[in-house]
């Protein structure tokens, strides 16, 4: 790591994907999907964070992602959604962290896991952080909504929680819920998942202290 790429991100992350509540790959590290596959799609609203002097405070950033089967065995394809409110020079700050180039954790780890890598897309993306029902979205692209898992005997939602006490590989604690919508359609990527895992967490990254 250089000066010259030095950077922090303290974001609320809006994750899913298709395994079943808990997830798989957050305990054993493999899916639990029916196909033995991962696909994923996690947003992003940064509520402070640089890279250098280049500030990206309240940049929205959506990662949707597949993997053919565990997400350390490789092969994954990966499409990088910016905002369209962020300038040319954010763009490129956010495309330097976001692919693992500027190093730092997570994004170091998972740049291995991907043989293709497609982006930046950039659209305007609507996203709503709330802990029990985030989402977000790009008109004709893609739809997320969490919802929070319902008990079955008293139709009441249910608090769930997944900590990580010596810290997870994207976050500590995440508040536990489900899909009421997940959608992509893209070129490089398509799929639905619906009533499958979703994970809202507030995460800090950077790749310097």
């Amino acid at each position: 790591m250089s000066d010259e790429q030095k950077w922090a991100l303290s974001m609320h992350q809006i994750e899913c994907c298709n395994c079943s509540h808990g997830c798989g790959c957050q305990f054993a590290g493999f899916p639990d999907s029916d196909t033995g596959g991962c696909q994923a799609m996690i947003g992003f609203y940064v509520k402070s964070g640089q890279l250098n002097q280049i500030d990206l405070t309240g940049m929205k950033i959506v990662m949707a992602a597949s993997w053919p089967k565990a997400i350390h065995e490789g092969n994954g394809t990966a499409i990088l959604f910016i905002d369209s409110a962020a300038s040319t020079e954010q763009v490129g700050a956010i495309v330097t962290i976001f692919s693992g180039s500027a190093g730092g954790m997570p994004f170091e780890a998972l740049a291995g896991t991907f043989s293709t890598f497609v982006g930046p897309q950039i659209h305007s993306i609507s996203m709503d952080t709330d802990d029990n029902r985030a989402g977000f979205a790009i008109e004709n692209v893609m739809t997320v909504q969490h919802t929070p898992l319902i008990d079955p005997m008293t139709g009441n939602d249910k608090q769930v929680r997944i900590t990580f006490p010596d810290g997870g590989f994207f976050w500590n604690e995440g508040i536990i819920g489900t899909t009421n919508a997940m959608s992509l359609t893209h070129d490089a990527l398509s799929f639905e998942h619906v009533g499958r895992f979703a994970a809202k967490a507030e995460v800090d990254w950077s790749n310097h202290g």
